[in-house]
């Protein structure tokens, strides 16, 4: 097993060596069956230790501070998977990220230089990690939605779940956790019906994670999501291998 202060010493030149990679799981439209996004996730592949799984590495990287190099490298993955093809893309920004203002300003300037269409971008914040220092953190978000950049709450349901944070934080999408679709139980039920009356009352899309079944999608479409992502329609998959399935469709 490896410890904690070996990781932080492996990341500090990941990049560098070509480690760390972007892959991406589509999302489906659950009334088409049309792929219309995908999530970019962080993979790191060490020489010596192989594949890292990314809740061994990612906590490490926010304490140590190469989220910030990592986050920018995730967030130009995605928009580049954007410029070529049709598709949104989402990808997921840590608190530690939007606590520094470098972050979401270089997000602007890159969009604006390269010239994205920033609609078709989405930043995954987990609901559960605490964010500090709000009210600078949802300037620097408003900034980045005036330009057109959406707003995910990710996670919702697998630990510290709240509606409120689709408010505080401006969010545009609600991303219901696998814990949260494949609970059958009444009380699971009425907290996603409720989940999604409220982001559709606010004019969220809803996003429903871990489909796995065809019964699950049933469930999701049933109760009114809009998109559903899991291993029922593909799993993550590198860059190249999307291009791939986007061109067979």
């Amino acid at each position: 097993m490896v410890v904690r202060a070996e990781v932080s010493r492996g990341l500090e030149h990941a990049l560098d060596r070509g480690e760390i990679s972007a892959w991406f799981q589509p999302q489906i439209d659950v009334l088409t069956g049309r792929i219309v996004a995908a999530e970019a996730l962080c993979r790191w592949n060490h020489s010596d230790w192989g594949a890292i799984a990314p809740q061994d590495f990612i906590p490490v990287a926010e304490e140590d501070g190469t989220i910030a190099e990592i986050g920018r490298f995730m967030a130009v993955q995605a928009l580049e998977v954007m410029a070529g093809s049709s598709i949104d893309v989402s990808v997921n920004v840590s608190p530690a990220q939007l606590h520094d203002s470098g972050f979401t300003s270089w997000l602007e300037q890159f969009i604006g230089r390269a010239r994205r269409r920033a609609r078709r971008l989405t930043l995954e914040i987990t609901e559960g990690r605490h964010i500090v220092d709000a009210p600078a953190v949802i300037a620097r978000l408003d900034r980045l939605r005036r330009i057109g950049v959406g707003i995910a709450i990710d996670d919702f349901g697998a630990g510290e779940a709240s509606l409120t944070q689709l408010k505080r934080l401006h969010a545009t999408e609600l991303k219901l956790d696998r814990a949260l679709v494949i609970d059958d139980s009444r009380a699971a039920t009425a907290v996603m019906a409720q989940a999604v009356d409220v982001a559709h009352d606010a004019g969220v899309r809803v996003v429903a994670e871990g489909i796995e079944t065809v019964e699950q999608l049933e469930k999701v479409t049933s109760m009114g999501c809009d998109r559903a992502q899991g291993y029922l329609f593909a799993r993550p998959m590198p860059r190249a291998q999307l291009a791939r399935v986007l061109r067979s469709r």
